[in-house]
């Protein structure tokens, strides 16, 4: 080989080497966005006015009315945190027959739940709890690596099913609670109970007791399925958090404020989804064999409405925010909010702290989601619309940005330098 090409060469490899070694030890420059927005919800039940939201990365490190340029102008919306809905299905899919199936096709149950957590994160949820599934456990870490787009997921990987004796010994409970843990569950789901209706425990408060135990030594948290006498029981074993809990007493939601236990009710998305969808559920496991049996779901709403109304007169009482979203109810979980304050009586900016600084609270996360404050993961939202002043502004999600990373961008207008404003 010529001597000069030698050296071209030469000089060609040691550029490279100098390249990388450059950039293994000079650090990457962080990606800055600036949101300019005239009416901000900060997560915690205040309202900032006229600011812009400084984003590097995947944090927020300022709120400075100064500060350009404007990357995106959200002027004229309501901008708040990404929600956070604590009781998610999202494996829960209708298969290619229409049906609705938590266990279809594993390839196909894969893609559904993917698609089921797109068009959660473009309604605005930029977290979400979901019970339990092998194909959401993948979903939840290619999200996480930034292999796919979606919500920041949190996964039970598989629930604890409370079936009398056959459930197990404490001590085989309490194994049952570390192989969770091995395998990777954020939290710990139990099913404690029967049906809204009917069924009583499905565990004794030993079993609980075992369960909600051994969880909190293992650094995790337990959500409970619990209806009647069930709500007592989950709150006397020291769990963290008693989801639905129709049948609960007054006495029993005093005794939830009084241990700290976070109440996760439902006013509505989930029996309005079984109606709505009936014909697909229909012969399905678990539900009516025939369509007339889905009017006593009718009855169960009021029946909702009314704990929640009661649960509200709780002084201390941490009601969380989560849908119990199933197939068919998916993109659509913010319709629990209106439920919530057109039948239930909850005050609007209380419904959006639920799913906000609460329910970041509730999840042991609110040093990194579910405020809008320096230091907090980037989740923001923009709605066309007051929410205080028209809850069904909560349907017209117009931005979305998760950890930095903007999915949506419909807003009017949200433009770079758009009417004007300084860039």
């Amino acid at each position: 080989m010529h001597s000069s090409v030698l050296r071209d060469v030469f000089c060609f490899i040691t550029i490279c080497a100098l390249v990388q070694t450059f950039c293994a030890q000079a650090p990457p420059s962080p990606h800055r966005i600036v949101l300019a927005a005239s009416t901000v919800f900060d997560g915690k039940g205040h309202v900032l006015r006229n600011t812009r939201i400084v984003v590097e990365d995947s944090k927020i490190i300022a709120l400075d009315p100064k500060a350009k340029p404007v990357d995106y102008d959200l002027r004229g919306m309501t901008v708040l945190p990404g929600w956070i809905d604590a009781h998610v299905h999202l494996a829960f899919s209708f298969d290619k027959t229409g049906k609705a199936i938590a266990t279809a096709d594993p390839q196909e149950n894969a893609l559904q739940t993917a698609s089921n957590a797109w068009v959660t994160v473009m309604a605005g949820f930029t977290t979400v709890q979901s019970m339990g599934s092998p194909a959401e456990v993948h979903l939840r870490d290619a999200i996480a690596q930034g292999l796919l787009p979606g919500p920041r997921i949190l996964s039970a990987v598989e629930p604890l099913t409370g079936q009398g004796e056959k459930t197990g010994t404490p001590d085989e409970i309490r194994a049952y609670i570390r192989k969770q843990k091995e395998a990777g569950a954020d939290f710990i789901k139990i099913y404690a109970s029967g049906g809204m209706r009917q069924g009583g425990m499905t565990m004794s408060q030993e079993q609980l007791n075992a369960g909600c135990d051994e969880a909190k030594k293992q650094g995790l948290r337990t959500l409970v399925h619990a209806y009647r006498e069930a709500v007592r029981a989950a709150t006397l074993a020291g769990c963290t958090q008693v989801e639905h809990g129709l049948g609960a007493s007054d006495d029993d939601l005093k005794l939830m404020a009084e241990r700290g236990t976070y109440f996760d009710p439902q006013a509505g998305l989930l029996l309005e989804t079984y109606l709505l969808f009936k014909e697909r559920y229909v012969g399905t496991p678990f539900f009516p064999k025939t369509l007339e049996g889905f009017s006593s779901m009718k009855e169960i709403l009021p029946m909702n409405h009314d704990l929640i109304r009661r649960a509200l007169k709780i002084q201390g009482l941490k009601i969380v925010f989560g849908t119990d979203a199933v197939a068919g109810g998916h993109g659509r979980n913010a319709e629990e909010f209106i439920d919530r304050v057109r039948d239930c009586g909850v005050d609007p900016m209380g419904a959006m702290v639920s799913a906000n600084s609460l329910g970041a609270e509730a999840l042991g996360m609110a040093s990194q989601i579910g405020s809008i404050a320096p230091g907090l993961q980037a989740d923001v939202i923009a709605l066309d619309g007051d929410p205080l002043k028209d809850i069904t502004a909560v349907r017209r999600v117009v931005f979305v940005m998760k950890g930095g990373i903007v999915y949506k961008n419909a807003a009017r207008s949200a433009i770079p330098a758009y009417g004007g404003i300084a860039r």
